[in-house]
């Protein structure tokens, strides 16, 4: 299998880390965004919304990083993806609530703080970060609450959920993701930051 990904990229990395987690080998092939790569007729033939990642499967392409993510977990037994059905959908309510609201929350801090450092696109706009401060905070408590007195997400270990959620705090140092006040959210993002699959994908530079 090829995965087509941009390492900085945090649905990149969460698609990425699933197949280190399960052992599952994979044809990496950069796709340089800075380098405008997502653009060429090549990889427009791959994926027409010009994002990575994508993986290709022999003849079957499939992008969007969750499906990528469930798609590579069904190769192997694991209890990242179980064969309980109650427990898959827990799994895919966190992984909607975070493509629908936390990557939402978290996104515009990331591109104000960290994007637009990296592209010298100007400084952070005030009421952008402030809105988005707001709706962190929304969404922040809901994770929070739900995080306590608990290790992981869904069953009391690692799953999809975990990765899915904790993508979007890859930036949080850099992002100045308002974090003090949500002190199951640090716990449980240390805890995914101890497994080997996570540390080997974190962004370099």
């Amino acid at each position: 299998m090829k995965l087509y990904y941009f390492p900085p990229s945090p649905n990149s990395r969460k698609a990425h880390a699933v197949a280190i987690q399960l052992d599952l080998p994979l044809d990496l092939r950069l796709v340089d965004l800075q380098k405008g790569e997502q653009r060429t007729p090549e990889f427009l033939q791959l994926n027409p919304t010009r994002r990575t990642p994508v993986l290709q499967d022999g003849e079957f392409v499939l992008w969007e990083s969750t499906a990528i993510m469930q798609y590579l977990a069904s190769q192997v037994s694991n209890s990242l993806w179980p064969e309980n059905t109650q427990s898959r959908a827990d799994i895919m309510r966190w992984q909607s609530w975070q493509m629908a609201h936390w990557q939402s929350a978290c996104q515009p801090l990331q591109f104000e703080r960290v994007v637009k450092q990296i592209l010298r696109l100007g400084d952070p706009d005030p009421q952008i970060v402030e809105q988005a401060t707001q709706r962190f905070h929304q969404e922040a408590t809901v994770l929070n609450q739900h995080l306590a007195g608990r290790t992981y997400l869904v069953n009391e270990t690692l799953t999809l959920a975990d990765f899915s959620v904790a993508s979007d705090l890859t930036y949080a140092g850099p992002g100045q993701f308002p974090l003090e006040s949500y002190p199951h959210i640090q716990a449980w993002y240390a805890r995914i930051e101890q497994f080997p699959a996570w540390q080997q994908t974190t962004p370099r530079g």
